[in-house]
């Protein structure tokens, strides 16, 4: 499944699920632009060694994804994307009552908005090209509801909206417009939270793991980063040219419930 040739640009990549999803489209061949919304020195370095580790071409272009035009001019300053991700997004926790109109605001223009903006920049030169992939990083929020996460469940929700609406605009331009909906994955942001789950429980490490963070993931085992990466690598080989508009869960069994 080479993608030698092609152009990855990643949105919320320089750590995490997006971080690991470039590193797999790196390691299939894939030329990669890494995004977030800092621009440090240690953004671009890691871009740097990205690309030297994987033998691809690879840099760091700072965008702030709750912004419209700066998601626009990700797409325009990266010159040339033929493979789109849709990664970036944040959380907060709240009763609906209780819950702050800026957060709202915030989710859903970096959780949803941001991934209409890009794509629509991002179509015409997959057009031009006649080939395109865009997988747009959802969540098995974006299929099953939970409490206090209003905003974080409408945008995936919206966001998996999108995913097929792009699949049937695009059905005859050799273009693909999938959704990936993890579970719980473990990336640093997770692993740090294990000590205070631990200590708020009074539970050790494994049972804390099985019993509340992993309390709706039948396989009671984390996904990793690799194996979203692993998903995206596929839905943008040739293997995957006929499917489009779909989700591909990667939540161990938790959307089967």
């Amino acid at each position: 499944m080479t993608l030698s040739g092609r152009t990855a640009v990643i949105t919320g990549s320089n750590s995490g699920i997006g971080l690991g999803i470039a590193h797999e489209l790196a390691k299939a061949g894939a030329d990669v632009v890494l995004n977030s919304f800092t621009d440090r020195d240690e953004d671009h370095e890691l871009a740097e060694s990205l690309g030297r580790e994987h033998g691809v071409k690879a840099r760091y272009i700072a965008a702030d994804m709750s912004k419209g035009d700066d998601c626009r001019a990700l797409i325009e300053k990266a010159g040339r994307c033929d493979i789109l991700v849709n990664n970036a997004g944040i959380q907060y926790v709240s009763k609906i009552e209780e819950f702050p109109v800026e957060k709202w605001n915030g989710i859903l223009a970096i959780n949803l908005s941001a991934s209409f903006h890009t794509i629509a920049a991002a179509l015409p030169g997959m057009r031009e090209a006649g080939w395109g992939r865009i997988v747009n990083i959802a969540s098995a929020h974006g299929l099953r509801a939970s409490p206090f996460k209003a905003a974080y469940i409408a945008a995936k929700h919206g966001l998996v909206g999108l995913t097929k609406t792009v699949a049937l605009e695009t059905a005859e331009a050799k273009i693909t417009c999938n959704a990936i909906c993890p579970g719980y994955v473990l990336t640093p942001l997770v692993e740090a939270q294990i000590p205070d789950q631990m200590k708020a429980h009074n539970m050790d490490r494994e049972t804390v793991i099985r019993e509340v963070m992993l309390d709706r993931q039948p396989s009671k085992e984390f996904a990793t980063v690799e194996e979203i990466g692993g998903t995206a690598v596929f839905l943008c080989s040739d293997a995957a040219a006929q499917i489009t508009g779909t989700t591909i869960s990667v939540d161990g069994g938790w959307t089967a419930m």
